[in-house]
């Protein structure tokens, strides 16, 4: 009989510990080494305005780069670019990133946040691509560098935007959102961008399985819109001539059809 009652006890006390073992990771998990949520509270630290995170200091200095670069190079463009278009999209170059470099500025200052005083090597190569183009060429180069790297940018304004904790950080990337915004807007006006490569330079760059909705029956096409109808009832003088092959419109009809016996 005891030797019963001590084989349950083990058995109870196996259960019990192995039951704690596996609820202990579960418990514990978010502040061990390596997650997330660890990452995140190492790398922040705590302001008058709330905590500042690492993703908030890269949005800080990338901020500052973008008009670093963009500055001159919406100066170029004024100077440089044939079309209207291209000039007006540097013109909004200059405008915004005036402004937003100096909140920028402003707001690290307040932070305690080091920012770079000249563009990144990457930058600095565009710069160079656009120097040494001209013409027709310098307007794509210009329209496409520009577009692709502010919508770069604007994915990182809305991450912070999103999920920052400082009141500062939060407000210089509402005012991002709407420069970075116009600027896309601007540069796609020109209608230079080459959405084909974005497309799949955003594919390339993916790991994820896209969702979404089956694609539809390419077999499925869209029908065209009726013909106009022509005002008044002029006289027929002659059976239309036949449509002509591979031309995309409603078939020829016969007017001369029999009159309908009496």
């Amino acid at each position: 009989m005891l030797r019963r009652i001590n084989g349950t006890a083990l058995i109870i006390a196996a259960l019990v510990a192995t039951i704690g073992a596996l609820a202990f990771p579960v418990w514990s998990y978010a502040d061990r080494s390596g997650t997330g949520q660890a990452n995140l509270n190492a790398s922040t630290v705590a302001t008058q305005w709330g905590p500042l995170s690492a993703t908030d200091r890269d949005f800080l200095v990338k901020v500052r780069l973008a008009g670093l670069w963009e500055l001159p190079a919406g100066q170029q463009a004024i100077e440089r670019a044939p079309s209207e278009a291209i000039k007006e999209a540097g013109d909004h170059l200059i405008v915004g990133h005036a402004d937003l470099d100096k909140r920028a500025r402003k707001v690290a200052a307040q932070l305690n946040v080091p920012l770079p005083n000249q563009p990144n090597e990457q930058q600095q190569g565009w710069l160079r691509e656009l120097s040494a183009a001209s013409g027709p060429e310098y307007e794509r180069k210009f329209a496409n560098l520009l577009r692709n790297a502010h919508g770069k940018v604007f994915a990182l304004v809305a991450q912070v935007r999103h999920t920052t904790r400082n009141a500062l950080i939060r407000q210089l990337a509402s005012d991002a959102n709407q420069t970075v915004l116009d600027h896309i807007t601007m540069l796609e006006a020109t209608g230079l961008v080459d959405f084909d490569a974005l497309a799949n330079e955003a594919a390339g760059n993916a790991t994820a399985s896209p969702s979404g909705p089956p694609a539809p029956d390419n077999s499925i096409t869209v029908p065209s819109p009726p013909a106009a109808v022509p005002t008044g009832n002029p006289p027929v003088t002659s059976r239309p001539s036949a449509q002509p092959e591979g031309e995309i419109g409603s078939p020829a009809v016969n007017t001369n059809r029999p009159e309908p016996a009496p």
